[in-house]
């Protein structure tokens, strides 16, 4: 063997090559990911062209179907002129207020119902009976109850929100595994250690898919409170822009909406990620 050469050198290069390196995080969420950053800007870019031949072709006014030229001039205009800005700080407050709400409330009572299903028979059918009504019918008497500030929007925005991560918190406690829980009862271990090590890391799951279904009915809380009655928010500008028969103003708004509730998706979607990283 040559002196000259050590004798892990081989060894030495396998273990720095970057083949066996082990990936980061952000690489791994990059491989995952990879066909979706690929396939949504082609498949926008396709709906953007299908639109633009559409107008085309038909030749439609612009009060009726505008091209996405003008929308995105439209969207353009609003974003330098700070209206956009204000607008959608005033959603998206009313929506993280109206989330808090209903994630507390609805995961507190959730909780309970899970646990005693004594409290369920007796509160259950007043609940469900509560979602028959439309959000989009109770919000006026909000309005008048509350004004048309944000306490109202964020009640609607709370009442939205509130079932869907109630029905998902009681399904995620309920499906924890009764074998470990007579486990934790062995191991003496109180009613808190019992909640927090074992209650909630095993619901986590379905309580983290019902809040990807409450970030994205928040918005819709929010507008629904701001076109019955408000100054400020999308909502309103959308109200604005009907009255005005500004219709690219209209598409530019329910563009800015859309983005609101993907991006909330998509950050929940990376919390459950960091979460549950031990399922992966």
């Amino acid at each position: 063997m040559d002196k000259t050469t050590p004798p892990n050198k081989h060894l030495l290069a396998s273990k720095s090559s970057p083949e066996n390196q082990t990936p980061t995080a952000a690489h791994q969420w990059l491989k995952a990911q990879r066909w979706g950053l690929i396939t949504l800007p082609v498949g926008i870019a396709l709906f953007v062209g299908l639109w633009h031949l559409v107008v085309r072709w038909g030749d439609y006014p612009a009060f009726i179907l505008p091209d996405p030229g003008s929308v995105f001039n439209e969207l353009k205009s609003i974003s330098l002129s700070g209206l956009l800005w204000f607008h959608v700080k005033a959603t998206l407050t009313e929506m993280a207020g109206g989330l808090a709400l209903g994630l507390t409330s609805a995961t507190f009572l959730g909780y309970v119902l899970a646990k005693s299903p004594l409290w369920e028979r007796l509160l259950g059918p007043y609940i469900v009976a509560s979602q028959s009504v439309p959000a989009v019918a109770i919000a006026p008497l909000l309005i008048i109850w509350f004004g048309t500030g944000k306490t109202s929007k964020v009640l609607i925005c709370g009442l939205v929100v509130f079932f869907p991560i109630l029905v998902n918190t009681i399904v995620g406690i309920r499906s924890v595994d009764e074998g470990l829980k007579t486990l934790m009862r062995s191991l003496l271990a109180s009613k808190w250690q019992t909640f927090i090590k074992l209650e909630v890391p095993a619901a986590l799951p379905v309580l983290l898919g019902g809040l990807k279904i409450g970030v994205t009915l928040s918005v819709i809380g929010a507008v629904v409170g701001e076109f019955v009655g408000a100054d400020r928010g999308l909502g309103y500008l959308l109200n604005l822009a009907k009255g005005l028969f500004n219709t690219p103003l209209m598409f530019a708004t329910l563009i800015v909406l859309t983005a609101i509730s993907l991006s909330l998706y998509l950050l929940i979607t990376g919390l459950e990620k960091w979460l549950l990283f031990w399922r992966t």
